[in-house]
């Protein structure tokens, strides 16, 4: 639990800013030159940069010169998904291949024109249908190249991707691989080669450090953009302009370390919280609906709905119990809306509506999954008062 006695099962949204991030941003902060310049202080604030690009660059496999900052993930999407994204050669990329299932920022944020977008559709488990993947790379056109963008990990249900097979077959193909692993960094291990990457895209917020610093990471040096998203001075070697956010950049450095040291030890710990919680909240209400649970998935994360509970509602009673989830739906200006992710599994309407979302951390513990299944059985009483009043 917190210090404020709440439990907060919220993490995918953001993990609260770790201790060691915290002090290492106020240290940077302290750094007065720009990172540009050539004198004493401006040496000491590129060192720090450079750092943090050898930090995050081991998050994920991939070396320090492969790695791009940016302002969050959503830039950093933005970024990667665009025609001029290529291998170096005159060969145009004229199509984008998504999956069902992706966020927001990658459905709404790329840079192709609509009519150049298709989207891949999943199992009801929310696994990318692989032989429809196969079959619409196959209308490729001769002499064209396609980008396809599949996250490693959905940020509602947590059910990981097969990506390293999408590698395979976008190679196969001839086709570009970006990876959303936004959701996933620091939470599974990471290794962009066996993924088959060519670009792969990361958020500091998501492991422990700062809001509103991202990454780029190229799968080689082959790769570049030509249409620069932010144009403007050389920064970054060229590839996104503007005065770098050393004390950010810092913080995610030193969370992308931190969140690597604990992986295996912490997937283990919240796997086995998650699984518990799941028992629970299965023997508590037996017609509750798992989402994702027969396929791999990150191991914090569970997305569940009961039958005839409105996610508003819950979300409500939870917040007033003292206890932090999310709905299963996108929250847009703290706005419900419906799931296109549980749209897309072919989840009716109805249980959709009731979906949430609860997702671990390294601050959870046994206490606040007792405090939820508490507040929950509270929520579960109160719908059968209702229904009872109802039929009175």
């Amino acid at each position: 639990m917190t210090s404020s006695g709440r439990s907060y099962l919220d993490w995918n949204a953001t993990a609260p800013v770790r201790a060691e991030v915290v002090e290492a941003v106020s240290r940077a902060m302290q750094l007065s030159g720009n990172p540009s310049s050539v004198h004493a202080e401006g040496r000491a604030a590129r060192a720090a940069i450079e750092r943090a690009r050898e930090q995050v660059g081991a998050l994920v496999g991939a070396p320090a010169r492969m790695v791009v900052f940016t302002s969050g993930g959503s830039e950093a999407n933005a970024f990667a998904l665009t025609p001029s994204l290529s291998l170096g050669d005159k060969l145009p990329t004229t199509r984008l291949l998504m999956s069902a299932t992706e966020h927001a920022c990658v459905r709404e944020g790329h840079r192709f024109s609509k009519v150049s977008v298709a989207s891949i559709p999943v199992s009801p488990d929310g696994v990318i249908d692989l032989d429809a993947l196969q079959a619409a790379l196959a209308t490729s056109p001769p002499g064209e190249r396609t980008l396809v963008s599949v996250h490693l990990a959905n940020n509602e249900t947590g059910v990981i991707q097969p990506v390293a097979e999408i590698g395979l077959i976008c190679r196969q193909s001839g086709a570009l691989l970006h990876v959303d692993a936004v959701q996933a960094a620091g939470k599974i291990e990471i290794d962009m080669s066996t993924l088959g990457a060519d670009v792969l895209t990361l958020s500091a917020h998501k492991l422990g450090g700062p809001k509103g610093v991202g990454a780029v990471v190229f799968g080689s040096g082959r790769i570049e953009v030509r249409e620069r998203l932010i144009r403007g001075g050389g920064q970054e070697k060229g590839v996104r302009a503007g005065t770098e956010n050393v004390a950010g950049i810092v913080g995610f450095g030193v969370a992308a370390e931190a969140a690597q040291a604990e992986i295996a030890a912490e997937g283990h710990r919240q796997s086995a919280l998650r699984d518990r919680l799941e028992r629970d909240l299965l023997a508590l209400s037996p017609e509750t609906e798992l989402f994702g649970q027969e396929v791999p998935r990150l191991p914090n994360t569970s997305c569940f709905a009961t039958p005839q509970v409105k996610a508003e509602n819950a979300l409500i009673f939870l917040d007033l119990a003292g206890v932090s989830v999310s709905s299963g739906s996108a929250c847009s200006s703290g706005k419900v809306r419906a799931s296109h992710v549980l749209a897309a599994m072919g989840v009716p309407v109805e249980l959709a509506s009731g979906a949430l979302r609860i997702s671990l951390g390294r601050g959870t513990s046994a206490a606040d999954i007792d405090a939820f299944l508490a507040a929950y059985t509270r929520v579960l009483v109160a719908l059968t008062d209702r229904k009872a009043e109802a039929a009175a």
